[in-house]
């Protein structure tokens, strides 16, 4: 019924703490460095396939998936609500590199995990946004939230990660336990 313990080269069977080092990866895979850039290009990445997805499925006109949200495609020539559309696709791009940049230094300084998992969202969810300003001149908006005749603005995979991983930089100040309790989420970063 029960397995028995392997035996270690002394013929004693392994303690606790030894059978939990085997299951453990790595320091270095266990920083949280690496918890964010997973997550950064995983944002990335699937923010890209659905507007590739969009781009290729979608026929101009809006698709209802549920009463209360369609799919569209609309191109954001500007940052957030469409502001800023004048200053153009390259201007905008740099300063969203820029800001990009600052995250993702930021996040390889970061010594706890989800503090680095908040900043890979926002760093891949900027970088998709970036490479939209780059390769189409404007951002691919599709997500149509709506209540009855009143539409939110359309948005993305990416501005999606943009605001959570912002949520979660705010609990993390706020309520975190690194800021109070020193943890370190698992190896210096």
């Amino acid at each position: 019924m029960w397995a028995r313990p392997a035996r270690t080269s002394a013929g004693a069977a392994p303690t606790r703490s030894v059978r939990r080092r085997r299951k453990r990866l790595p320091d270095a895979l266990r920083a949280p460095r690496l918890y964010g850039l997973a997550a950064a290009a995983a944002v990335f990445a699937a923010d890209q396939a659905t507007k590739l997805w969009v781009l290729a499925a979608h026929a101009g006109l809006p698709v209802e998936v549920l009463p209360f949200f369609n799919i569209v495609l609309v191109w954001n020539r500007g940052v957030s609500f469409g502001m800023f559309g004048a200053a153009g696709p390259l201007l905008l791009a740099a300063i969203g590199a820029a800001v990009a940049v600052v995250l993702v230094v930021w996040m390889l300084r970061s010594h706890r995990r989800f503090e680095a998992l908040a900043l890979g969202a926002v760093a891949g969810g900027a970088a998709g946004n970036i490479l939209d300003r780059l390769t189409r001149g404007a951002v691919v908006d599709f997500l149509d939230f709506h209540i009855g005749g009143w539409h939110w603005y359309a948005f993305n995979l990416a501005d999606s990660a943009i605001t959570v991983g912002v949520a979660m930089l705010l609990f993390e100040t706020l309520f975190g336990r690194g800021r109070r309790a020193g943890e370190t989420g698992g190896g210096k970063g």
